[in-house]
């Protein structure tokens, strides 16, 4: 889901608001949740789950064209853990063929386009002995 579909959505849903109206109030809180994380603050929605800063210390990397030490600063960056609610709600979801209930039935991805994953069975080493 984008923000535009966001937006259309709850304009749908919520008929005494104008789609102008909807879209002003996606953009306000999205801005207060960014503006909160990069003071710092940490975000908790019940249920959904909680925004927060992860801080990511300095590491020493190579460069791979030339292979040459490289010091990667370090970074602040957010997190997102699902709450209880939302775990559950995605975990009912059961992939089917390796594709999704709703995302099959999505208009982005057609179901002819959606990738089935092959199930393979593991191979395992025979232990019969005349195979030795």
């Amino acid at each position: 889901m984008t923000r535009s579909d966001l937006v259309t959505q709850l304009a749908e849903q919520f008929g005494q608001l104008t789609h102008r109206d909807t879209e002003f109030a996606v953009k306000t809180i999205l801005d207060a949740m960014s503006d909160a994380l990069a003071r710092g603050h940490r975000i908790e929605i019940r249920g959904f789950g909680s925004f927060s800063i992860n801080r990511r210390p300095p590491r020493v990397g190579r460069n791979p064209r030339s292979g040459e030490q490289v010091v990667i600063p370090e970074k602040l960056v957010p997190h997102f853990k699902p709450g209880k609610a939302l775990r559950e709600a995605v975990d009912a979801q059961v992939p089917v063929d390796g594709v999704l209930p709703s995302a099959a039935a999505s208009p982005a991805m057609p179901a002819a386009a959606a990738p089935a994953l092959p199930v393979v069975p593991p191979v395992l080493p025979s232990t019969d002995p005349q195979d030795a």
